[in-house]
């Protein structure tokens, strides 16, 4: 008897059925490693569970990722529960899962210290990328829950500590689906929208591993390394350590810690320098009054010697000075005396009265200039004669000159 052929939707639709009503794989829980994890836009997680010989696709709606505790992570052991599905088109069947256990801490350990050896590797640790701590803050940024303690704790300490600096509450998850990528986005947002921040305090209070898994997360680690901001990581209590931890800038034991860390103790900043102060008062004092003994306790007698010895030395060397500045200022001023008497007789030969005792006279026109050519006058024109011993009022009856040139008449009135 020949089997009557189905069409592809007719079998998937057939195996569906199959799987949806068999009880064990309407409610099923696997163990099994996470891989290949990745957030879809919608809000909802794809990934692969595996052991050592198979791997199953995984589905977890966006409504049951709320109510998970902590955030997934590839390379963790979890118990996932669900139910299987078939999706007809692909003919591919996955797990939908509608609760995630972590199957004990020691695979988030694992987790923990692969991703560590591997940011290692890549000098994310390295001391050398290590930003410092400003000491006198300005702005200080804390990343945390807007309602946990921490924030409380790191305001009020700093608060106390100096109540000057400007204090940026960003506010973000700090535990559960979702967490991580919030506080990498707010360190982020704080380097971009507040670049005049000093110092960013990001961490939370205590809590379970599965708790502080946010902070252990690698998109938390390099947002925190790619800070241009010094990063303080305040992470749970002293014995808790955090990836977060090792990739900051600082790592404080506490959020406590961490606002100590950040900003100086103005009150005890001011009673050091007052103690100093007296340090150097009471220091100053005793040198002076050893000085005053060393002088009190010396030879009188030994120090005016001395004192002489070294005026009469004194005295000779400048008596000697003097007699070389005097020679030479002598001799500078026998040159300017003989510069100067050049110059008077340059002067002299020049001087129009030296000039008259000779038998030569000024003349001078009608407006009482001095004229020294024939061709400034004319017949008729006024002109004063002044000689050494007075002067004469002349009127030209007659112009002449030494070269060819017409002679100019003055119209009679």
């Amino acid at each position: 008897m020949a089997i009557k052929p189905v069409k592809v939707s007719q079998l998937n639709g057939y195996i569906k059925r199959i799987l949806q009503s068999d009880p064990l794989l309407g409610n099923v829980s696997v163990i099994g490693e996470v891989s290949n994890l990745k957030h879809h836009s919608t809000g909802h997680v794809y990934f692969t569970m595996k052991d050592e010989n198979s791997k199953i696709n995984c589905f977890l709606a966006s409504e049951y990722l709320r109510d998970l505790r902590y955030e997934l992570a590839d390379g963790i052991e979890i118990i996932a529960s669900g139910y299987i599905f078939l999706y007809e088109r692909g003919g591919t069947y996955s797990l939908n899962v509608r609760d995630i256990a972590v199957e004990g801490l020691g695979n988030l350990t694992a987790a923990f210290e692969k991703l560590k050896q591997k940011l290692s590797g890549e000098g994310l640790f390295d001391d050398k990328y290590k930003k410092p701590i400003p000491y006198f803050p300005n702005k200080i940024a804390v990343i945390t829950s807007e309602t946990g303690a921490a924030v409380r704790d790191i305001i009020k300490i700093i608060k106390s500590r100096n109540n000057i600096v400007d204090i940026l509450v960003y506010p973000c998850l700090v535990q559960g689906p979702g967490a991580a990528a919030d506080i990498a986005k707010s360190i982020q947002d704080v380097n971009r929208l507040f670049p005049e921040t000093d110092t960013i305090i990001v961490g939370r209070g205590g809590g379970s591993m599965e708790e502080l898994w946010a902070f252990n997360e690698e998109i938390v680690a390099r947002s925190i390394f790619a800070s241009k901001i010094p990063v303080i990581s305040a992470v749970g209590h002293e014995t808790d350590f955090t990836i977060s931890d090792f990739v900051a800038d600082k790592r404080a034991e506490t959020p406590t810690a961490a606002a100590q860390m950040a900003v100086p103790d103005i009150n005890a900043l001011k009673a050091y320098v007052e103690g100093e102060k007296d340090s150097l008062v009471h220091v100053m004092e005793r040198l002076i009054k050893y000085m005053e003994l060393r002088v009190a306790s010396h030879n009188i007698g030994a120090l005016s010697v001395s004192l002489n010895h070294r005026l009469l030395y004194s005295a000779m060397n400048a008596e000697a000075l003097f007699k070389d500045m005097g020679g030479a200022l002598d001799s500078r001023l026998k040159d300017w005396a003989n510069r100067l008497e050049m110059a008077k007789s340059g002067l002299d030969a020049l001087n129009p009265k030296n000039i008259m005792d000779r038998g030569y006279a000024a003349i001078l026109n009608g407006e009482g200039k001095m004229t020294g050519t024939a061709g400034s006058f004319l017949t008729g024109d006024d002109l004063t004669a002044v000689m050494k011993d007075g002067s004469i009022q002349c009127r030209v009856f007659d112009v002449r000159r030494n070269q060819n040139g017409k002679t100019r008449e003055k119209d009679e009135l």
